[in-house]
């Protein structure tokens, strides 16, 4: 998985010269000492790097033009400590294409009431001065996050860390490919959209590929590489003696060691980000890929199935965005329900493909016949996922925008063995609670199909989705049916 610590976010301060050398030169050293806090921040997971303090139209200017130009940066923060004449920022601010960040603090976190004078006053002067550059980028109707607070409290290093996280899963998408073997599962909806629009909005490309393609490859593994991939398998999974080397089913377990080495192949050779399947269209193919599909999740790939590249882009992103958290992001779908009363519950799985870094104990590999897809049996990872706070997310094409829904759960663990449902699973319950939650999704549109995270939090999900310039719904605490229908109504209004 991506190390953020390769990326940067540029904090850039905003002064003029009209307070002289000596007041620019604490400027410079307080914004650097900013800076370097940031930086040592253990809630920042990217590097915050200090620039020197602009005082000009063209200082302003080139740095912002900078940014978009240098590899790695993935955003800039700024910050206004005394007061920056907001007109000297409408040509940088007008070609900046990276993620901003506006932070509205100030160096000391306590007026020091005995001493304060006039020149405290013209060099702290925060409280207005980030006032005057937030009117000229809400003049300029730029999306940006706004945080407020001591630069060395712990919430606002929350916040950033939370915003630059975002900033990292935009960055990744920014020329990504995303493959998709066959078209998307005849006659379905939602899990298709505009993929066009889809490259213009997100950065991101989406193209088919025949799954002869693939086949081929899977015909020239070597079965060296079989075997090597089957000792790690062996190593690391639980397994039945009838699946090992000599066992009655273990030709199974073979094809699907094979299909993930193909598979794998085809992915790192065409710098490929993610992929989607359709069980429909593995012309070709001896079984499914699901082993090899949640191994590569687990590896940092995007996936989702029935050609759903939509979602496959977004589990992306999310494993960007919370790499190096505890928890995974993984590919999802509500299944099933269980609406006792005193307990009501979705179950969480897929077919084959849920994420292996989702598991909460050791997982199983098993091989069990699956209903269809007209293939032989196919090798699966068998797992509970553990319980604990979480999130489901979706984009969809609603025709004239894309919009992303997200609805905060609260997983529980599972509290029945299900000896006859050889998946892996979850268990969640909505919020705000089951009717509210499900009917929330319905009205906004929710697929089917979601990304599902265990450590990332809405507010990074917003940010991330105000980044992209798209609709946002969220159902958590607090949400009611109208204030759903009624933010919809709005949105509708607003997104014209």
């Amino acid at each position: 998985m991506i190390d953020l610590k390769t990326f940067e976010v540029w904090f850039v301060t905003g002064s003029q010269h009209l307070y002289g050398e000596e007041t620019l030169k604490l400027v410079a050293e307080h914004s650097q000492e900013i800076a370097k806090g940031l930086d040592a921040s253990g809630k920042i997971p990217v590097r915050v790097v200090y620039k020197p303090t602009v005082k000009t139209t063209q200082e302003i200017y080139d740095t912002l033009l900078a940014a978009n130009t240098t590899e790695n940066v993935i955003g800039v923060i700024t910050w206004m400590h005394t007061f920056s004449p907001a007109k000297m920022w409408i040509r940088g601010l007008a070609v900046l294409n990276k993620p901003l960040l506006h932070l509205h603090t100030q160096y000391n976190r306590d007026i020091p009431w005995n001493s304060i004078d006039m020149d405290f006053m013209n060099l702290n002067q925060s409280a207005h001065g980030d006032r005057e550059f937030g009117f000229m980028v809400s003049r300029m109707r730029k999306n940006r996050k706004v945080v407020v607070g001591h630069w060395q409290a712990a919430d606002v290093e929350e916040q950033i860390g939370n915003w630059s996280r975002a900033a990292a899963g935009w960055y990744d998408w920014q020329g990504g490919k995303f493959a998709r073997f066959g078209d998307n599962m005849r006659f379905v909806a939602v899990t298709d959209g505009d993929k066009v629009e889809a490259e213009l909005k997100f950065g991101f490309s989406v193209n088919t590929y025949g799954i002869g393609d693939l086949v081929a490859l899977i015909d020239a593994v070597s079965d060296s590489d079989i075997k090597a991939l089957l000792e790690e398998y062996i190593e690391k999974y639980t397994i039945a003696p009838d699946l090992l080397p000599g066992g009655e089913r273990h030709s199974s377990v073979y094809e699907a060691a094979r299909i993930e080495i193909a598979l794998r192949k085809f992915l790192v050779d065409g710098g490929f980000k993610g992929f989607s399947d359709t069980f429909e269209d593995l012309h070709g193919m001896v079984q499914l890929p699901g082993l090899a599909v949640q191994r590569l999740l687990a590896e940092g790939y995007g996936f989702a199935g029935e050609g759903d590249w939509k979602t496959a882009a977004l589990v992306r992103a999310f494993k960007v965005m919370g790499s190096g958290l505890e928890g995974g992001n993984g590919f999802m779908e509500d299944y099933t329900y269980h609406f006792d009363p005193n307990n009501e519950l979705v179950l969480g799985s897929h077919m084959l493909e849920i994420d292996e870094s989702l598991a909460s104990t050791k997982p199983s590999l098993e091989v069990h016949p699956l209903g269809i897809g007209g293939k032989a049996d196919p090798a699966r990872l068998v797992f509970n996922v553990a319980g604990g706070a979480a999130l489901n997310a979706s984009i969809i094409d609603v025709g004239n925008r894309f919009r992303m829904i997200v609805n905060e759960v609260e997983a529980v663990e599972p509290q029945n063995e299900l000896p006859n449902l050889p998946v892996a699973r979850v268990l969640w319950k909505p919020l705000p609670d089951m009717k509210t939650g499900c009917a929330g999704w319905i009205y906004a549109g929710g697929a089917h199909h979601t990304a599902y995270s265990q450590n990332l939090s809405a507010e990074t999900i917003q940010d991330f989705t105000e980044m992209a310039g798209i609709e946002f719904i969220k159902i958590g605490k607090g949400s009611t049916i109208d204030s759903i229908k009624n933010e919809l109504r709005w949105n509708d209004i607003a997104f014209k």
